[in-house]
């Protein structure tokens, strides 16, 4: 058994029609263990009353395979739970989804704190297989998340056209190619229709 950890970003109440809710419904009803938590105080988080609940959502993890599903600013929270290297930050598969840039993070004094330490990438991947999915038009993240973390960290990036924040608003309710992923790790995250630009990391 697989068990899947999907974690919102900021003020993000869990509404129905959010891919994330939906993927939630369909892993779980083809038998997959799921946690889909609503995060503490989600409108004004604390980065480390967001932590603790990490450490113990891994906890409760439990199955042969443990994969983690960030969006957003849960993708922040991943990274310094991995910058700061306790032993318990373990996934065997992590997607973070739609991450915003450090200076966008920056103009918001409510998850300021949340700004992206600084996260070698041999750190990074002693998680587990990572790979980061975002627009090419995020208005969170100008200059693309693949020039923000994709590259810097070395992550295989499937860049979506046209995606804004991949969120509801964006129009990302059912998202097949993310459950496709999450049963098949080698699969590509796509639109929800046809066609994506993967980028690979450079080999080094």
């Amino acid at each position: 058994m697989t068990s899947f950890l999907i974690l919102h970003g900021f003020q993000n109440h869990r509404p129905a029609g959010h891919w994330q809710h939906w993927l939630a419904d369909e892993l779980t009803a083809l038998g997959h263990h799921v946690s889909y938590p609503q995060l503490p105080n989600p409108d004004d988080p604390d980065l480390e009353v967001w932590l603790g609940e990490l450490h113990r959502l891994l906890g409760e993890l439990q199955g042969e395979e443990r994969v983690v599903i960030c969006h957003s600013l849960s993708v922040l929270l991943w990274l310094h739970a991995t910058a700061r290297g306790t032993g318990d930050v373990r996934a065997d598969r992590v997607l973070l989804v739609a991450p915003p840039s450090p200076q966008v993070v920056g103009e918001y004094p409510e998850v300021a704190t949340f700004a992206p330490p600084e996260v070698d990438a041999p750190r990074l991947h002693a998680a587990g297989h990572t790979r980061l999915v975002a627009a090419d038009n995020d208005p969170y993240c100008p200059g693309g998340a693949a020039a923000h973390y994709g590259r810097p960290y070395g992550l295989d990036t499937d860049t979506v056209p046209g995606g804004a924040h991949l969120d509801l608003p964006a129009g990302y309710g059912p998202w097949p190619s993310v459950l496709d992923w999450c049963l098949e790790p080698s699969a590509p995250v796509n639109p929800r229709s046809a066609g994506q630009v993967l980028e690979r990391p450079p080999r080094t």
